[in-house]
């Protein structure tokens, strides 16, 4: 295995995904939802700056919407074209080992797997396709436990699910007005996760090759 790269390398930006689905394995249509919180600082000014985006289908899965918010997230921060160093975190351990780990291995066997089909083929596919011209650092967060940017990007997720919302695109973020109203509640840690530092950055091995997807 490649040794994950140290220190961002270009541009950096951080992401928090979370996803939902409202009666999840319940046997009936259940709607879900999926919030992202992007962070970046201003080149000039050193400002940090959030911006929201969200979506949401009337009949899936937390797995699916997991996936959906990362082809959201990179859709939108390669608008323009420009590589990116991603610090992206999410509380879906399927997600995440998923990205850093098992694309590589179903890619290689030409995109199956040993023991059946691979759920989601197609969003995983998607997911890889737009993460892939840019540096990801992949990082799991522990879900429902007070982390703020985590539990606002739940919050975009379960108000989409429950709404059947999208936002088409990045949005100035209601995070910080978001968070005053929770602070006084006893699951919310007031300290948020200040912006990634550049050489605390961990690559994740390059996503596979676009020519080699295929369903």
């Amino acid at each position: 295995m490649t040794p994950a790269r140290e220190g961002a390398r270009f541009p950096l930006v951080a992401v928090y995904a979370d996803e939902s689905c409202l009666g999840n394995g319940r046997d009936s249509d259940n709607p879900g939802g999926a919030g992202v919180l992007v962070e970046w600082l201003h080149g000039k000014s050193g400002t940090l700056r959030r911006y929201d985006a969200w979506l949401s289908e009337p009949a899936t899965t937390n797995n699916r919407m997991a996936l959906s918010s990362v082809i959201a997230a990179f859709t939108e921060l390669s608008r323009k074209g420009k590589t990116l160093s991603v610090v992206f975190t999410s509380d879906s351990t399927y997600l995440i080992t998923g990205m850093k780990e098992w694309v590589h291995g179903w890619a290689a066997r030409g995109w199956t797997r040993r023991t059946g089909a691979i759920e989601n083929l197609e969003l995983w596919q998607q997911a890889v396709m737009v993460a892939r011209p840019h540096e990801v650092d992949w990082r799991w967060v522990r879900g429902h436990h007070g982390h703020p940017q985590n539990e606002y990007a739940n919050h975009l997720a379960t108000r989409a699910a429950r709404e059947l919302t999208m936002s088409n695109k990045l949005v100035e973020s209601g995070f910080d007005s978001w968070c005053e109203t929770q602070r006084g509640k006893a699951t919310l840690r007031c300290e948020v996760d200040p912006f990634p530092e550049r050489q605390q950055f961990r690559a994740a091995r390059t996503l596979p090759e676009l020519s080699v997807l295929r369903s």
